[in-house]
């Protein structure tokens, strides 16, 4: 299987996610990305999912779903289109 980004770690700190992917280290206030993640309780923040293709993150409790690219600010080359999307 072919991966979106290497996923090497995610964890929350109150509304602070730090995301390691791809060898960098990332740090996004997820109350800022999702009005779900504003609302959701610390529990429910802590309890996600990554996506083993390594596009996104999936929050059960909440139903709320992030990919990482939106969350990196990253846009990938699709090679059925030939530009960049």
């Amino acid at each position: 299987m072919t991966k979106a980004h290497d996923i090497q770690g995610v964890s929350i700190k109150g509304t602070i996610m730090q995301l390691k992917v791809d060898g960098k280290v990332y740090e996004i206030d997820i109350t800022k990305e999702s009005e779900r993640l504003a609302k959701a309780s610390p529990e429910q923040r802590t309890h996600f999912e990554v996506s083993l293709a390594g596009y996104g993150i999936h929050w059960t409790d909440i139903d709320e779903d992030l990919s990482i690219d939106g969350l990196i600010g990253a846009k990938h080359f699709c090679p059925l289109i030939k530009e960049k999307v």
